[in-house]
């Protein structure tokens, strides 16, 4: 006959510990949350990297504009390329280099519309949307549909969907780099 003896203390407080590292607890949900904030703002910056290296020429920054979302009801986070609910005012004082000489003559007459200013000054967080022009293309453009003055066709986009590899390869190196906070933070939640 085998006969085992139980230390009470113990096992209350391992029984104390698991409650606390579930995740329907709402400190370690939090925590959680802020592990995976963590682990995406890590991997960011690579698929900045790899958007710039993807495009031909970026002077106005698009390739900043790439989101990172950590959920609040379920578990999880996203990276995209979606447009922010909230613009961030923020502008850029780029301008295209001109082609002509000053003595020349040509290039557009017109002089630019308030709205065609606004979209060329945005700044480098509120440009996603050529990012998914860029991404996912675009049929043939029209211009001079504002306010009838001007027609033109300017052409269109090839699609070269560059995001998703950019994207995959670091979400694969995110759930890695969140793995080994959780293990860190289990251990010093035990180690307590």
């Amino acid at each position: 006959m085998f006969q085992f003896e139980f230390n009470d203390a113990v096992v209350l407080r391992q029984k104390e510990l698991l409650e606390a590292a579930m995740s329907t607890n709402p400190k370690t949900q939090k925590a959680l949350q802020k592990l995976i904030g963590q682990a995406l703002a890590e991997v960011r910056p690579q698929v900045v990297a790899a958007i710039r290296g993807s495009l031909n020429s970026d002077p106005r920054q698009a390739a900043r504009s790439v989101r990172r979302i950590v959920y609040r009801k379920v578990l999880g986070g996203d990276m995209n390329i979606m447009d922010k609910k909230r613009k961030a005012n923020s502008t850029n004082s780029y301008e295209p280099p001109r082609k002509l000489q000053p003595h020349q003559r040509g290039g557009n007459r017109v002089p630019r519309s308030q709205r065609t200013n606004q979209v060329m000054h945005y700044g480098p967080s509120d440009r996603g949307w050529i990012l998914r022009m860029v991404n996912s293309g675009t049929g043939v453009r029209t211009a001079g549909t504002r306010n009838g003055r001007l027609t033109g066709n300017r052409g269109s986009i090839a699609a070269r969907a560059f995001f998703h590899n950019a994207a995959e390869p670091a979400m694969i190196k995110a759930v890695d780099i969140l793995s080994a906070l959780i293990d860190r933070e289990l251990m010093a939640m035990i180690q307590k």
